[in-house]
């Protein structure tokens, strides 16, 4: 008979392995052990990144981030990771992620036949791009040189629609590139961004292994979990997915659990022990932060209005949220002008007293991370998703 988990538990099992429920004092965690234990921190918005782990380490700040990021021995690489988004990755870590993302069968290509590229091609622009970076630093017309210098002409037709004009065809496997080891992004140039290749930290995983591992992993960071879940945390197929758990639960090496009557909840094998008490208290959580998209269901997470008010579509991660006792009940947004940064908080319910003094206190952390002096506004939000 399966184990009975309420989502209470679980979510409290959640905050509480990802320094959420109780922030990780100075040395206790570093900024490579709060992105490992979220499993990765999106940063196409890099100060959201920098929030996403300063918030889960008391004492740490968006420098001390930056120099796990770009300093003399980085901890930290600027990637493209899960669902091919930018990432903050442990570069320990870099052998399970290059390995366990390409396994993860891709969709249809948005591209029309004439603008898309054959998988010989694909594999030779990685290879050109691993090449060219090999002990360097290029910005994106640099590489893209070098790219179709290393491939052919083909590789710089402009057949891709981009913000304001069209882009070579080659950089449509961009994010493969960086999912496989051959690319990373490096300090700024001036106002340009540069890519490198990453460390070589450890030998390749076996696809196979470094599936099963990732599941491993991801059921520990946010199990109770269903095969459908993983597969949209990482935008691959829901059927793979279901496989791939089948074939881990046939093995014991993960085991179903009973979540509130929520079908195929899955955890890994004897990892059974939940808090007995619930979440407690107020947090505020920046844009695309990995809690709020990989944790399910979204209805339990996001109850009520905020499943309106605080998804976009429903999809999480659009809006910086607040959470009150582990579940999201508001909006924020922060103004930032030189050294002072104004966060307006909209609740959807009233605060108690010592839930706006807490708040207070959320709000001075967000300031410590950013290097500013934060002040709290409670008040409607009236910017929308992404702003």
């Amino acid at each position: 008979m399966s184990v009975a988990v309420s989502w209470s538990a679980a979510n409290a099992r959640r905050m509480e392995r990802q320094f959420l429920r109780t922030p990780a004092k100075p040395g206790e965690a570093t900024p490579a052990q709060a992105v490992d234990a979220m499993l990765a921190a999106q940063a196409q918005v890099l100060s959201a990144a920098e929030l996403s782990v300063g918030v889960r380490l008391d004492g740490t700040t968006r420098q001390d981030v930056r120099d796990a990021l770009w300093g003399d021995s980085p901890s930290l690489v600027k990637t493209f990771g899960p669902r091919g988004t930018i990432h903050l990755l442990p570069t320990a870590e870099l052998p399970l992620w290059t390995s366990a993302l390409p396994a993860v069968p891709a969709g249809p290509s948005p591209f029309k036949a004439e603008a898309g590229m054959t998988p010989e091609q694909t594999e030779e622009v990685v290879a050109a791009i691993g090449a060219a970076l090999d002990g360097t630093r290029l910005t994106i017309d640099e590489l893209s040189d070098e790219v179709v210098a290393r491939t052919g002409p083909w590789a710089g037709d402009l057949v891709m629609p981009a913000f304001q004009g069209m882009w070579p065809r080659w950089r449509q496997v961009m994010h493969k590139a960086g999912q496989r080891g051959a690319l990373c992004f490096a300090p700024n140039r001036g106002r340009k961004v540069t890519y490198t290749r990453p460390p070589h930290v450890g030998a390749p995983l076996d696809a196979e292994t470094a599936s099963a591992r990732l599941v491993r992993r991801f059921l520990y960071a946010y199990g109770p979990a269903t095969p459908r879940e993983f597969a949209k945390w990482l935008s691959g197929p829901a059927g793979w997915a279901s496989g791939l758990f089948a074939s881990l639960a046939s093995v014991g090496e993960i085991e179903a659990v009973d979540m509130d009557g929520e079908p195929e909840s899955y955890v890994v094998a004897g990892d059974t022990a939940f808090p007995e008490e619930p979440v407690r208290g107020v947090r505020l959580l920046p844009y695309f932060d990995a809690y709020v998209i990989a944790s399910h269901p979204r209805a339990r997470l996001f109850p009520g209005r905020a499943y309106q008010r605080a998804l976009a579509g429903g999809q999480a991660g659009n809006f910086p949220v607040l959470l009150v006792d582990g579940v999201v009940a508001g909006v924020w947004h922060q103004r930032r002008a030189g050294r002072r940064t104004t966060v307006t908080v909209e609740p959807l319910d009233p605060l108690s007293a010592g839930q706006e003094r807490e708040l207070a206190g959320q709000v001075g952390r967000v300031g410590e991370v950013l290097e500013a002096r934060a002040e709290l506004v409670i008040g409607d939000v009236t910017v929308g998703a992404h702003a």
